[in-house]
């Protein structure tokens, strides 16, 4: 840098408060090396994430390309590598739901193990062994795991991020307060004498930005090594944090003593699936908890705080019935609901049921409009990662530079015959880095063990999933 040199920092340059309180620096001039310091672009981390979304979409309709449900991906789609044809047919399970087997083979190609345990460690998982084996850097979430979903039975419904033994890699955050203070910790408030009521006011009184104040100033001050472009941007950083905050825990903006926010407004625990019978909700209301989650995971990585784990929008075998006007682009797209449409109520009243009324014949125009909002709202949160906010140092987004896997536990559509409810299941993977293709609709007509192991292998990893004696078959086609 000619003229005056400015002080570099780390990438990894956080500010601490209290306890478990750590929030990352968005990226800086300061971060990224000038011309007094090494040529060489700074190397972006590895990441490595798994995004779930439920019940799937028939291959016929795949095969559509982005004229119909995928239209959302569109945007997209130069750097996505779509991916037909992928089998995941060895993870059934004779006599145990093919929307469970599905799920479990998603992200690990293999079948479960029981009801608690996936057969095998998760791509995300083997990737941050491989990278780092002795655990992560300080300060950093090892795992996250979050989602919006309501069917609860048997785990791995609903959790993608397993490790080497099967275990759930990271406890499930299905609340978008919990997601906060998971990533940015919480305040503590010295209990003394009062009251759990207390406790809970004054917490809402507080932000976890409370207990970093002295070295926002510092970073922000007349005294900061930043520039006057980069003490902004720490502000406007901080900003966000704090309005995700208000956000996720519902604090007025304006208001010095908030009243105590409700509990999260979906359904959770055992009361989301009474008895898998399914439950009522609207668009809006699933949506608009589903962006909030969405937008603190990506701002969880966005400040470096993670880098590997899971989000899922609707667990396999998803058991909802949904109303609402859903609209695309200011377009409507299909006017949702299910117990009127389908003339009944319970489970057989969910949209669940359209996945199992499909027919090649049809127009199957339900389950078009679900799943056309399933991927609008899978290309929610990936955008998030590809604007601005996610742009790194090597002038790409973390979209770009991260292996982001999406997937879910169906593909045929015939969901009578489990073998062929496991076929042509949906894929598509991002570039990371450039390790593979993107800008194309593939079809790899492959098992999906075979195309996770070579994408394993394009990430560097030695570990392989599934049984060490089966004959493996390289996917080259999908590497760039």
């Amino acid at each position: 840098m000619t003229g005056k040199q400015r002080n570099r920092i780390s990438r990894r340059t956080m500010l601490k408060g209290l306890g478990s309180v750590t929030i990352g620096l968005p990226l800086l001039e300061e971060m990224v090396g000038g011309t007094a310091v090494a040529a060489a672009v700074p190397k972006t981390p590895t990441r490595a994430f798994n995004v779930f979304f439920g019940l799937g979409i028939p291959a016929p309709l795949q095969n559509e390309g982005f004229k119909d449900v995928l239209e959302p991906l569109k945007p997209l789609s130069k750097k996505l590598l779509i991916m037909r044809n992928v089998d995941q047919v060895r993870c059934d399970e004779s006599g145990i739901n093919a929307h469970f087997d599905g799920a479990s083979g998603a992200f690990t190609a293999e079948p479960p193990d029981g009801t608690a345990k996936s057969g095998g460690p998760s791509i995300d998982q083997v990737i941050r062994r491989t990278h780092y084996p002795k655990g992560m850097p300080a300060g950093m979430v090892p795992t996250l795991v979050a989602g919006t979903f309501f069917r609860r039975s048997r785990i791995s419904r609903y959790v993608h991020s397993y490790n080497a033994d099967g275990t759930v890699a990271g406890t499930m955050q299905e609340k978008p307060r919990d997601l906060f203070e998971r990533v940015f910790g919480s305040v503590e408030i010295a209990q003394g004498n009062k009251s759990e009521k207390e406790l809970r006011r004054e917490r809402l009184k507080r932000s976890v930005l409370d207990s970093t104040v002295e070295q926002y100033k510092f970073y922000t001050g007349k005294a900061s090594p930043l520039s006057a472009a980069s003490r902004a941007r720490v502000a406007d950083h901080l900003d966000r944090i704090r309005e995700y905050e208000q956000r996720a825990f519902r604090l007025a903006l304006n208001e010095k003593r908030p009243n105590q926010p409700p509990k999260s407004h979906l359904l959770h625990g055992q009361k989301a699936d009474p008895g898998g019978q399914g439950i009522d909700i609207t668009l809006e209301e699933l949506t608009t908890e589903w962006r909030l989650m969405a937008d603190l995971y990506a701002l969880a990585v966005q400040t470096d705080r993670v880098r590997f784990g899971a989000l899922t929008f609707l667990a396999a075998g998803e058991r909802i019935r949904l109303t609402g006007d859903y609209k695309y682009n200011g377009r409507l797209i299909w006017k949702f609901d299910d117990a009127k449409q389908l003339k009944a109520s319970g489970d057989k009243g969910c949209s669940h049921e359209w996945w199992h009324k499909f027919s090649e014949k049809k127009k199957n125009e339900q389950l078009r409009a679900h799943a056309h909002m399933k991927m609008n709202e899978v290309a929610y949160f990936l955008k998030k990662l590809d604007d601005d906010d996610s742009r790194e140092v090597n002038g790409k987004t973390i979209l770009e530079n991260s292996l982001i896997t999406i997937s879910t536990e169906s593909g045929d559509g015939r969901h009578s015959n489990v073998k062929r409810e496991l076929s042509g299941v949906f894929h598509a993977i991002t570039s990371a880095g450039g390790r593979f293709k993107t800008g194309k609709i593939m079809d790899v007509s492959q098992e999906g063990i075979d195309v996770y192991n070579t994408m394993l292998t394009a990430m560097g990893a030695s570990e392989r999933l599934g049984p060490q004696h089966r004959e493996a078959t390289a996917v080259d086609g999908i590497r760039a």
